[in-house]
């Protein structure tokens, strides 16, 4: 039997309890950065995410870490909020954060761009379909696309 994927073991041990406390799993990374591994999960609410969240699922995924210990190497354990800049990976997230400023960071140009910032019309067929001013609406292919992110509008 293949053994399974970090990630995986952990999604499917802190999703049912980020449901029942009212939070959404957003992601779960297990990298490494520099000699350091982390394990890093990051969660949400309607609400937002507060301290007390962060470290409710933390001591849960703990308890729950040292019980059955799936992880053989050191790493520490971050337990976070998305940040008012988050990353849009999902589908849902395109549709949720739809009229707001983001910021589009491409693997290759587009019309001479690889950064491009605008307002977020939403996915059409696995395109991302931005406005701005200099360039109106247009669709980037989400394949094209390295980071979407939110822009925080500063007045």
């Amino acid at each position: 039997m293949k053994k399974k994927r970090v990630v995986d073991v952990v999604s499917e041990i802190v999703e049912p309890f980020t449901r029942t406390q009212g939070l959404e799993l957003l992601d779960v990374e297990f990298v490494k950065e520099g000699p350091y591994r982390y394990l890093r999960v990051t969660i949400d609410k309607e609400t937002g995410v507060s301290l007390d969240d962060c470290q409710l699922v933390s001591q849960h995924l703990n308890s729950k870490l040292d019980s059955i210990d799936p992880i053989e190497e050191q790493y520490f354990l971050e337990v976070t909020s998305p940040g008012v800049e988050r990353i849009l990976k999902r589908d849902q997230d395109f549709e949720r954060f739809k009229d707001r400023e983001v910021q589009l960071k491409l693997y290759q140009p587009f019309e001479g761009q690889k950064v491009i910032n605008g307002v977020l019309v939403g996915l059409v067929e696995d395109n991302i379909i931005i406005k701005n001013e200099a360039m109106g609406e247009v669709a980037i292919p989400k394949s094209k696309v390295s980071v979407a992110k939110l822009v925080v509008e500063f007045e």
